[in-house]
């Protein structure tokens, strides 16, 4: 797994990239009521909000952590965003991407970097 700053983990699956949030991030949003994702299709940049969640907290916006292509998404995830809270680095994934250069995942942290980021 890579993470971001922004508390995203990014994992690689054959050609695709699957995206989600980390325990952490799921952890200081509180419990997750809603959710909005991308559709599949859509071409995104680096950066670009790409998912709305809304938790009893706050509303966020997460970004895209590479450009590339959402070729799927996790509608179960849609129907119920408590989901996220549950298993936000496992079955709660949001999006799955297609990416042209998979080297940009390296300069992204790995987990002990990230966990020195978080503490």
């Amino acid at each position: 797994m890579k993470f971001t700053e922004e508390h995203e983990w990014l994992l690689v699956e054959g050609d695709l990239v699957v995206v989600g949030i980390t325990n952490h991030a799921a952890e200081q949003l509180g419990d997750i009521v809603f959710v909005e994702l991308p559709e599949e299709g859509r071409e995104v940049t680096k950066d670009e909000e790409v998912v709305v969640i809304e938790s009893v907290k706050a509303a966020s916006d997460i970004l895209a952590p590479l450009d590339g292509e959402i070729v799927e998404v996790n509608e179960p995830i849609v129907e119920e965003p408590g989901k996220i809270n549950e298993d936000p680095e496992g079955e709660a994934w949001f999006f799955k991407m297609k990416v042209e250069d998979l080297s940009a995942l390296d300069d992204l942290m790995d987990e002990k970097a990230y966990k020195d980021f978080i503490s």
